[in-house]
């Protein structure tokens, strides 16, 4: 199957440095230890969509939260292509030759875990079934339109602390927050999918995907 034009032209503007540059800079790399996300794009009739997980409840971090599949880097993974669809068909069956590798992102660092964490983007050429394949970490596996994510009554900020916030995407019965939404607003503004939408109208982060979240934590703990 072909390539669709917005994945090609999604796809040049990965492989450009100075596009690159500008994305993620509130979340510099430190040299911290590898992690790479998936995220995941179908192109649908109803138009594109994006692979998520729900994480469990009984994490230790990020328990309940919103990601793209993925996890830390193992010895034998050669790059953060690998270690991103190895991630992604463990938490979520995804067939990884059924993916096409786009590029990636700058990489992200997240404080509390020590991660820099590459999110790698990928064109779902034959979407096939997805669920929780390791219940221990994943709760739901849901695919979610672009079309719902870019509508600005969706978009809001979550504040972290007085001086400090966060994107965040309120689906109504789903809230993505926290690093996947920072990694999420920066791939919609590469893929020239965003609207305009008010930074300024805050939310509050519900209970179910913010376990053990509290206001005034440090902006880069999520």
């Amino acid at each position: 199957m072909p390539l669709p034009e917005s994945m090609s032209t999604l796809a040049a503007r990965l492989a450009s440095p100075v596009v690159l540059s500008g994305l993620l800079a509130e979340r510099p790399a430190r040299g911290g230890a590898q992690a790479s996300v998936l995220a995941l794009i179908a192109e649908e009739q109803s138009g594109p969509d994006l692979l998520f997980i729900e994480k469990s409840s009984l994490l230790r971090k990020h328990a309940g939260q919103m990601a793209f599949p993925g996890g830390r880097a193992e010895p034998h993974d050669p790059d953060p292509i690998h270690t991103a669809l190895r991630e992604a068909e463990e938490e979520t069956a995804v067939d990884p030759s059924s993916v096409e590798v786009l590029g990636a992102l700058p990489a992200a660092h997240v404080s509390n875990s020590g991660f820099d964490v590459t999110c790698v983007v990928g064109w779902w050429r034959e979407p096939g079934p997805v669920y929780p394949a390791d219940p221990g970490e994943v709760a739901a596996v849901h695919r979610i339109r672009v079309a719902d994510l870019i509508e600005p009554q969706r978009r809001g900020s979550v504040l972290y602390n007085p001086s400090a916030w966060g994107p965040a995407f309120n689906l109504g019965e789903l809230f993505i927050w926290g690093l996947t939404a920072h990694l999420l607003d920066a791939l919609l503004d590469l893929a020239g999918w965003s609207q305009p939408w008010d930074n300024q109208s805050f939310v509050e982060v519900p209970p179910r995907f913010g376990i053990g979240f509290h206001p005034n934590s440090r902006v880069d703990e999520h």
